[in-house]
């Protein structure tokens, strides 16, 4: 990873590499000086390479640094998010005995439907990943990527590193805030190229009165299935969203607008999604090296993948499969419906019956007749939840997937 901070040096030694705002860029000239900085102390520290070491912050220029410089010294940067409480970072804690050679970060998956799960990339992970994202969505020579996600996730964690082997800028946004990001979009000086959401944070700058985004190329829009209503309205504001499956274990991204990213391989076993590609974790990988991703799948009429759910959380409704994010969908067509969240509950008569919570637009009046009565139009008899009620907003983490665990 360091050659490529080495490269970029070489290449643009004066371009900003982070931008944390307007006139406060980072050149790669003084991030890699910081990353050598910090790789000097680790050594007279006495951390060996091969070392996790932990890096906290929702982001920053700091954050990059440090991860640069971790990454130099050829130890394995373990990003933390600083609001996890110590019974959370105790469920995070890197065994050093578990990594292997080539391992470039440590990191855990989002954990929303069981105990988070240990991810170790390597260096060879983030390129493949990098050189796929590139070919998927094309490259301005000029990149200029926003970055509205905790940088110790995935999501954020993956633009930094894409940008430092593109030799292109990040502009950081410490938290999403739906106003100034829609300022940051719709200012041609600015000129943001592409941008990583999640579909709240895209529904929210819709609100906000993002149209025409002048110097947008590409919204990659992911973290969970994407309601049509949400894009045929994006498109409707000249929007250019590219929908993008991802996950932890492939750095992000695995596929965007419905093609698997170049080497990866994609498979269906009774409709859960396996993936296997140079891009994945390896202790992710079952024997055969293959990931099972426990996302429901399959292909639509183009060849293109549509995610159903995940298969954890299908219901069993009267022995009908009911897939959550197939009912979320179309709860989330009705105008006044912001957000979804679907899940069960034990009933004597179904086994399992279908539930939903609604966030409502603001001074939106809708009554769960009338809510029950829109599903009915779009899904069959026994997907209708039996049930829907109203808050004021659903649990999710920070990077937006639902925590359904905590709906029920």
């Amino acid at each position: 990873m360091h050659n490529w901070l080495e490269r970029a040096v070489v290449l643009h030694p004066d371009r900003a590499a982070v931008e944390p705002g307007p006139g406060q860029g980072v050149s790669y000239r003084e991030l890699a000086a910081a990353a050598a900085g910090l790789a000097a102390g680790l050594r007279a520290d006495g951390v060996a390479p091969g070392t996790p070491v932990s890096l906290a912050g929702r982001g920053g220029a700091d954050f990059a640094a440090t991860l640069h410089g971790i990454l130099l010294h050829g130890a394995v940067a373990v990003p933390v998010d600083g609001r996890l409480t110590e019974q959370e970072l105790e469920l995070r804690r890197v065994d050093p005995q578990t990594l292997t050679a080539g391992t470039a970060t440590a990191m855990f998956t989002s954990g929303t439907t069981s105990a988070p799960k240990p991810v170790h990339l390597s260096h060879g992970n983030w390129q493949a990943n990098a050189i796929g994202s590139a070919l998927a969505l094309g490259l301005d020579p000029a990149e200029r990527w926003l970055c509205v996600m905790p940088l110790a996730h995935v999501g954020g964690l993956s633009i930094l590193m894409r940008s430092a082997f593109y030799a292109t800028t990040v502009v950081l946004h410490e938290r999403f805030v739906a106003d100034a990001v829609c300022a940051e979009l719709m200012s041609a000086r600015r000129r943001i190229t592409l941008v990583s959401l999640v579909p709240t944070m895209l529904a929210r700058l819709l609100d906000a009165g993002l149209t025409n985004p002048p110097t947008l190329r590409w919204a990659l829009l992911g973290g969970g299935p994407i309601p049509a209503a949400l894009l045929e309205r994006a498109a409707a504001a000249g929007v250019p969203v590219a929908p993008t499956y991802g996950m932890t274990e492939g750095c992000s991204q695995i596929a965007t607008f419905g093609v698997p990213l170049h080497g990866v391989q994609l498979a269906f076993e009774a409709g859960e999604i396996v993936v296997r590609g140079p891009s994945f974790a390896a202790n992710r990988l079952d024997a055969d090296g293959w990931l099972r991703t426990g996302d429901l799948g399959e292909l639509d009429a183009g060849g293109r993948l549509r995610i159903i759910g995940r298969k954890a959380d299908t219901i069993v409704s009267g022995g009908e499969n009911v897939a959550p994010a197939e009912v979320e969908a179309a709860l989330l067509e009705h105008p006044d419906v912001v957000d979804a969240g679907v899940f069960s509950r034990e009933d004597e008569e179904w086994g399992e019956a279908v539930v939903a919570t609604v966030v409502l637009r603001d001074g939106a009046q809708l009554s769960e007749e009338a809510l029950r009565s829109f599903a009915a139009q779009r899904l069959a008899r026994f997907k209708v939840p039996k049930q829907i009620q109203v808050a004021s907003a659903l649990p999710r983490t920070v990077s937006g997937k639902l925590l359904r665990r905590e709906l029920r």
